[in-house]
């Protein structure tokens, strides 16, 4: 029989994946957990918790008590084995969390744009400020993932189109992998919220769902099979541009000299927060964000209702649409007006929805915590470190 000399080596880095991977995601064990949870025997488990060790990626970090014997060690993985830099890029402001590898923060700064509009400068100085706060080397990040408005082409990692970010355009990629001297992603804002919704949110384990963000600007994410959905050019989910009856098309709109970006046409003319801001005010909720509107129209009872039907009727045109196409599992609202609304708001929606089209969806508000993009964006950098960890 031909004898393969390479199978003992990649037996080891299966071995010491599945220990790593186990550890990541389950926290401390000891020898005997790992191989009852892995399927290797205690010698294996042993050997591979020894190697583990002398990589600097494991520690015992404490002692479990048995019925009889002395205590079991208990393994996690070690917090500095790697970091990560996650951003979310603004037109005036970008805030950057530094993570360990187990995915805890360790600094979180905001820092204004100062009116630069040159991605290199903007982002180094965010991920250097954020570093020097968490005491970490520049060099020491695995992972920088960007979040940022706008379509990103998947074939090249550039933003294609961003109203917000003008000066971020085709080559930027390439320039801040090479002014960071480290690997750098970038991707839309909206399709990092739906990652962070799918790992700790209200998609949690949701195989297929749509995320709709309703902010300044209206984006939409799409989870088809667990993975989100680009399309060809990176445009998927762009709803804002969904043309509806009786609204100017996008098109249209950008003939009209002064007319304003977050007004141009399409279903965004509808929904986003501006439009919003401005439809609340015959209802008696002016004065504030739109964010405030709803918010103060959840607040008043019935006195709400005729407004948050309004609302609930412009965002079922875009979610019905979807859900005719797509029929996904769920459907979450995020953004500042979408969390507003809570559940008066997502109750009227999917009402809404089964009243125009033969799908009634399960409509919920988002479930992250803190700032989703952000939180997306640490989550897609601890993939990327975590792969290299195990293939390393």
């Amino acid at each position: 029989m031909e004898r393969r000399p390479g199978v003992p080596r990649l037996l080891r880095e299966i071995n010491d994946r599945a220990a790593l991977e186990l550890l990541l995601s389950s926290g401390p064990l000891t020898r005997g957990q790992i191989g009852d949870l892995t399927g290797l025997s205690k010698v294996t488990a042993s050997q591979t918790l020894s190697r583990l060790e002398e990589r600097g990626l494991v520690e015992v970090v404490g002692a479990q008590a048995g019925n009889r014997g002395p205590n079991a060690a208990l393994y996690g993985v070690i917090p500095s084995a790697a970091y990560v830099a996650g951003l979310d890029v603004g037109p005036e402001s970008v805030t950057t969390a530094v993570a360990d590898i187990n995915g805890e923060v360790v600094a979180e700064v905001t820092v204004p744009t100062d009116g630069h509009d040159d991605p290199v400068t903007v982002v180094h100085n965010a991920v250097v400020k954020a570093c020097r706060s968490a005491k970490v080397a520049l060099s020491r990040l695995r992972g920088i993932v960007i979040g940022t408005p706008g379509v990103v082409d998947p074939r090249t990692g550039d933003v294609r189109f961003s109203f917000d970010l003008p000066g971020w355009h085709e080559g930027s990629h390439e320039a801040l992998a090479r002014d960071l001297r480290r690997p750098v992603t970038i991707e839309n804002d909206v399709n990092l919220a739906a990652i962070a919704e799918r790992a700790e949110g209200a998609a949690k384990g949701v195989e297929d769902f749509v995320l709709l963000w309703i902010e300044r600007g209206v984006g939409l994410a799409v989870v088809l099979g667990g993975r989100l959905h680009r399309g060809r050019s990176g445009s998927a989910g762009e709803i804002g541009y969904l043309p509806v009856p009786g609204v100017p098309t996008a098109g249209d709109v950008r003939a009209v000299p002064g007319r304003l970006p977050s007004l141009a046409g399409g279903l965004q003319s509808l929904i986003s927060a501006e439009a919003v801001a401005e439809f609340a005010e015959p209802y008696g909720f002016a004065g504030g964000t739109a964010a405030d509107a709803v918010r103060a129209a959840v607040k008043s009872g019935p006195a709400g209702a005729a407004f948050l039907d309004e609302l609930a009727h412009r965002l079922a045109l875009g979610v019905a649409s979807v859900c005719v196409v797509l029929d996904p599992t769920l459907v979450v609202l995020n953004g500042e007006v979408g969390r507003a609304g809570g559940d008066e708001l997502t109750g009227r929606v999917e009402e809404a929805v089964a009243r125009i089209c033969p799908i009634r969806p399960e409509v919920v508000v988002s479930r992250v915590h803190g700032r989703p993009v952000l939180r997306g964006a640490v989550l897609a950098g601890l993939e990327q470190a975590r792969e290299e960890l195990f293939t390393s």
